[in-house]
């Protein structure tokens, strides 16, 4: 076997086209944008490399030179100094045939040289950026499509970390339910008392205002997310970006807020149309013939039934009064309507260490539908492994 660092085109290419060798014959399978997938490792796009951070990729050849594995890994400069027992690198888009010698050599090249950055554990499979994307190791669902910018793998993936030593770290879940179904009567009344609460306001985006959803989405987050060990605090830049990204797919009544009487952002729920649902039609690329085909998914066919819950939370000091039902009745109220084209929504990654969340999804009545896990391997083998703990 030879191990190549990634630093040619045909490399890049090779890297890129490793999952669709491996499960393009599946039906589910959907093709992530080349893209997305170079902008992770682009010093151009990723902002991380300007704060200090550092990445490195390989693929594993065979004695043929048959690409028969993939892996990256990398230091995020947001997260490394963070936790107070070990400094954790990353190991993410990792992509391999079902072989343990193959796997292994891919792990160790990523501990070797995670080692030599100064790090004391890794953790994969995940991404150099935020959690919400590229994050975990595919356990349950199998039979469903990946949404956007998430992973899928074959089930023999779990065997290969745990064999080399990875052990879980947390579960990610990510729920399912029905756009068209409302609440059963109980949570309705609950839900409508909370909407109707006149020191409540609950209010979807305007398109036309994206400054100031991101300013209230850096405020809700800082507050409920930054506490999450792994997580860095959400810069003004940070926050204008995401919605700079977002904004030629948004649809402002996907993305809901809730405000105190005094017009604080408390809380917020962000969801996307499930670009997936158009990007299978693409096969990776998004050039200008994609583009056509995305603007006809998009426009004319409105080929995207599923809505994508990108990420949500409550200030802490508001999360058991109910905000999270009364954003949900709020969009429940806007879901009925016949011009609203989903009939389906998933909420993704769902930490288990993060019970409360787990609760807001089950008080939905969502169902967990996918499971991955993101697992952690610490250099010192003799060193106790603790888990994720739960936020209280």
């Amino acid at each position: 076997m030879n191990l190549i660092e990634v630093t040619l085109p045909t490399h890049k290419k090779a890297f890129r086209e490793l999952p669709q060798q491996l499960y393009g014959h599946l039906p589910v399978w959907i093709r992530p944008l080349d893209k997305d997938i170079e902008a992770v490792f682009d010093a151009k796009q990723n902002p991380l490399f300007e704060k200090g951070g550092k990445a490195i990729r390989w693929i594993l050849q065979d004695a043929q030179g048959k690409t028969i594995g993939k892996v990256a890994a990398f230091i995020n400069p947001k997260t490394f100094e963070k936790e107070e027992q070990e400094k954790v690198g990353g190991l993410g888009f990792f992509d391999c045939i079902d072989d343990q010698q193959a796997a292994n050599t891919l792990f160790e090249a990523a501990r070797t040289w995670l080692l030599a950055q100064g790090a004391t554990a890794m953790d994969g499979s995940v991404n150099f950026g935020e959690r919400n994307e590229w994050w975990g190791v595919l356990v349950e669902g199998f039979d469903l499509e990946p949404n956007y910018k998430m992973p899928y793998n074959a089930p023999y993936y779990q065997k290969l970390f745990e064999n080399y030593g990875f052990q879980t770290y947390f579960r990610q879940f990510t729920y399912g339910r029905s756009s068209k179904v409302g609440m059963n009567e109980r949570l309705e009344k609950v839900a409508l008392r909370v909407y109707n609460n006149p020191d409540f306001e609950f209010k979807h985006i305007e398109k036309s205002n994206l400054a100031q959803a991101a300013q209230d989405l850096r405020t809700v987050y800082n507050k409920s997310w930054v506490k999450h060990k792994g997580v860095g605090e959400m810069s003004q830049e940070d926050a204008a970006n995401i919605m700079k990204k977002m904004k030629p797919i948004i649809d402002p009544k996907l993305i809901w807020f809730a405000y105190d009487n005094e017009k604080n952002p408390i809380g917020f729920y962000i969801m996307i149309p499930e670009l997936n649902q158009i990007f299978k039609y693409l096969n990776g690329k998004f050039d200008l013939l994609a583009k056509l085909k995305f603007l006809y998914h998009q426009k004319v066919a409105k080929s995207c039934k599923k809505a994508f819950g990108v990420i949500f939370g409550v200030v802490p000091e508001y999360q058991n009064k109910g905000i999270n039902l009364g954003m949900g009745y709020a969009y429940w109220q806007e879901s009925q309507k016949e011009t609203h084209p989903y009939n389906y929504m998933e909420f993704n990654w769902i930490g288990d260490f993060n019970p409360k969340m787990m609760r807001m999804c089950e008080s939905l009545e969502a169902k967990i539908v996918k499971e991955h896990l993101t697992f952690r391997y610490l250099f010192d083998r003799n060193k106790p492994f603790e888990r994720m703990p739960i936020i209280d």
